[in-house]
């Protein structure tokens, strides 16, 4: 049985951990919320390049675009997010369970012998990727400088590099494996496809996108698409970049809170073994009194 310095060693150390774990749920809070505004910031922009595809599309010309050739599916690209850091539950793991979903269907759709390419952003992610890639027959590639915590500029040239890939045929298609941010208590696993660029990719949210007014375009209606169709994809890699953040951050809030009712219920108890514990010895000491007293 514990003693009461043991009992009190033990119930401080819970007490600490409890702070600790409070701390980090506010300062994920806190991240989760800077992740929000960017993506209110981001959500403008998206739908003005979508109102703008929807106008072109609208205009009933043909399109031609490397970004929209249907091929042969022979080699994907699998972009795969995750996190860098711990301490967020089961996160990596419900991802990476996902990603070898997708890789089966993937090859039940287009055969055994299609060539998978997995990008993994994330150490964590990365790490899971490599250990298994020999089991699952993936080749996982190596993205130096490419985290989780990315910003802008380095989500454009890791965009730029996924497009040069498939112009060139080096991938048939490009798919992103992401946890969709919808609440701090609700995240969904996803997959968009990222390249080739499909017409419904390109409609805006309930697929309204042609207006009454007239447009004349300038140069042409193709030009302008092809002008136009990048920044799409690039706005969408960067709304799944800041969205996978969201997600891992709202996913650390809710072990953080998992953790901190754990440790709330742990101190309870240890606090109330040390009451009857204390209480024990006090009245053990009390009965020795009595008991010299009565022999007197």
């Amino acid at each position: 049985m514990a003693t009461l310095r043991e009992l009190k060693t033990r119930i401080g150390s819970v007490a600490s951990s409890e702070k600790i774990t409070g701390a980090m749920k506010m300062i994920s809070s806190a991240k989760v919320h800077k992740n929000e505004r960017a993506l209110r910031e981001l959500l403008p922009f998206k739908n003005q390049i979508r109102r703008i595809m929807g106008h072109i599309l609208s205009a009933g010309v043909e399109f031609s675009s490397p970004l929209i050739v249907e091929r042969e599916v022979k080699r994907v690209g699998v972009v795969v997010f995750g996190s860098d850091d711990g301490l967020c539950g089961a996160y990596n793991l419900n991802i990476f369970k996902h990603l070898l979903a997708e890789m089966g269907e993937l090859r039940r759709q287009y055969g055994d012998n299609v060539e998978i390419k997995v990008y993994p952003v994330g150490r964590k992610i990365a790490h899971a990727c490599w250990k298994m890639a020999s089991q699952h027959l993936m080749e996982v590639e190596q993205t130096d400088g490419i985290d989780s915590k990315m910003e802008g500029e380095k989500v454009n040239e890791f965009t730029h590099r996924l497009r040069e890939d498939f112009i060139a045929g080096r991938l048939d298609m490009v798919e992103v494996v992401y946890m969709q941010f919808h609440s701090i208590s609700r995240q969904r696993l996803a997959i968009d496809r990222l390249f080739p660029v499909r017409a419904d990719m390109l409609l805006a949210e309930g697929g309204d996108t042609v207006s009454e007014q007239l447009y004349i375009f300038e140069p042409d209606a193709n030009e302008i698409f092809n002008a136009v169709l990048p920044m799409f994809v690039l706005s969408t890699m960067q709304e799944i970049t800041i969205e996978n953040r969201a997600s891992e951050q709202a996913a650390r809030v809710m072990a953080m809170q998992s953790a901190n009712d754990n440790a709330r219920k742990l101190q309870e108890s240890l606090q109330l073994e040390f009451n009857k514990l204390r209480q024990q010895s006090i009245t053990t000491e009390l009965l020795d009194i009595l008991g010299g007293q009565v022999e007197r």
